[in-house]
């Protein structure tokens, strides 16, 4: 099992502040599930235009946060350190509650299946352990995924 601070997550992981949506993995097993959150303090870049007299997170932003959790499922496998990943397909996306400023976002993510650089993922996230939103999605490792492309002569 390992855990990852900030730092360490930028070690892995190829998005930066701003948009750098998790700020602890608190376990991952890599190649199986990952565990982690993200604070969103009041001083976040979209609180104050969505929308100014009632903030909140984005719900593209929350899917973001389970994707980029989901990839460390994958990044933190041997040789894939650095990486980038891609979202390839969201389904079953629900949002049923607000996340505001103060609000510690908590996530859960885990592998569905994972093959020649491609793989399916599902990922929740919760607020004092209600319901936010869940999703199934596809990322892609193309770097892993040019390994099986045919060779042209």
């Amino acid at each position: 099992m390992i855990s990852l601070n900030s730092i360490e997550i930028q070690q892995y992981e190829q998005n930066r502040f701003p948009y750098l949506l998790i700020d602890r993995i608190t376990h991952i097993i890599p190649g199986e599930y990952a565990f982690g959150y993200k604070n969103f303090t009041s001083n976040e870049w979209f609180f104050s235009i969505h929308f100014k007299d009632d903030p909140m997170v984005p719900a593209a932003l929350l899917q973001e946060s389970l994707t980029q959790t989901a990839a460390l499922i994958i990044l933190t496998m041997p040789g894939n350190k650095g990486k980038v990943m891609y979202m390839t397909e969201v389904s079953n996306a629900k949002f049923r509650r607000k996340v505001i400023p103060g609000d510690r976002f908590d996530i859960e993510t885990k592998v569905i299946k994972w093959n020649r650089g491609m793989g399916k993922f599902e990922g929740k996230g919760f607020v004092q352990g209600m319901p936010i939103c869940s999703a199934s999605f596809s990322l892609v490792l193309p770097d892993e995924l040019n390994k099986f492309k045919v060779k042209e002569e």
